[in-house]
């Protein structure tokens, strides 16, 4: 598959107001091996092949366990993951998925007990960026690896 469109240059305004959203949430004092595993569990889910490639090689360059890379998919059957970040995969699940009624009161409940308001708060927004950029980019069919170069993401040796 081609891409379709390239929107970064068709909307070059928009697009930078989402680049400035991923940086607030990246500065929003949540931890980077959680927002990592958020941004590979939402793109996993939406099954967006540009963001699942570009977030396994950000993951990996800052040091991430393979195995545990491994294991998002399955990170209910996995011990690999502390009772936080299962708390923030589960929301991921929750806001990515969107059921009807919203989030569930028990999935609510668990990320409260390991998140502060705040922090809740900053979860959500984490989680909503991702999702923007999995539609934007299974959308217009952005390929696996396109800006590996200009963000970077060749350190990982992935390629």
């Amino acid at each position: 598959m081609s891409l379709r469109l390239c929107y970064m240059q068709q909307s070059p305004a928009l697009f930078k107001k989402l680049v400035d959203l991923s940086q607030l949430t990246k500065d929003s004092g949540l931890e980077a091996t959680l927002l990592h595993l958020i941004d590979i569990r939402a793109s996993q889910l939406n099954g967006c092949a540009f963001c699942l490639d570009m977030h396994v090689k950000e993951a990996t360059i800052a040091g991430e366990r393979p195995l545990r890379l491994y294991h998002v998919a399955i990170w209910r059957e996995s011990a690999l993951f502390s009772a936080r970040e299962r708390a923030a995969l589960a929301w991921t699940e929750a806001l990515t998925r969107l059921p009807d009624g919203g989030v569930p009161e028990a999935v609510f409940q668990e990320a409260r007990a390991q998140f502060s308001e705040q922090e809740l708060s900053a979860l959500s927004y984490a989680v909503a960026t991702i999702n923007a950029w999995n539609r934007l980019n299974a959308a217009f069919l952005t390929p696996p690896g396109a800006h590996d170069k200009a963000f970077g993401l060749d350190k990982a040796g992935l390629a």
